[in-house]
């Protein structure tokens, strides 16, 4: 019997957590937003953030095989700035753990991972980006601010 009630206090509770989030979510929002979330509220399509970490699954069907981009070189994130550099980085390295969770997970299903050379393209580029910012570093006048751009660069 108690543990019936506290079924009972779980769903409940669920409910109005739920409720109460949605309303406070909708009451925060400007109206067009609102209106938004509520349209895929409704949908029952819930974001999950770990999908990140998979790539989109490809029908087999297709018989075009996909085209892999190459390595960024050097004398092109030169061009880049400090900014763009951090932006490319964080975007190498989400790409990184995608292929190394989708590895690991083939791995133990014992499936062939596919494209394994993107891997390297991917810590060739971010290495790139490493050698461009300690460039940098060295360039500047300033010893205290190229001291403190090497030890960021050294924690990437």
């Amino acid at each position: 019997m108690v543990l019936l009630r506290m079924k009972n206090f779980d769903r409940q509770t669920m409910f109005i957590s739920r409720y109460l989030g949605r309303t406070l979510l909708a009451a925060a929002k400007s109206e067009t937003s609102a209106a938004a979330a509520a349209a895929s509220s409704s949908s029952r399509t819930v974001y999950n953030p770990l999908e990140e970490f998979f790539e989109a699954d490809r029908s087999p069907d297709e018989e075009k095989p996909i085209v892999y981009g190459r390595s960024w070189k050097a004398s092109e994130l030169r061009l880049k700035s400090w900014d763009d550099l951090n932006k490319l980085w964080y975007v190498l390295l989400k790409e990184k753990n995608m292929l190394m969770t989708q590895r690991q997970m083939l791995h133990a299903q014992n499936l062939r991972f596919p494209n394994p050379e993107r891997i390297p393209k991917v810590r060739k580029s971010m290495c790139r980006i490493k050698h461009v910012l300690t460039e940098r570093a060295i360039e500047d006048p300033d010893p205290r601010r190229s001291a403190e751009m090497k030890r960021m660069i050294n924690a990437l």
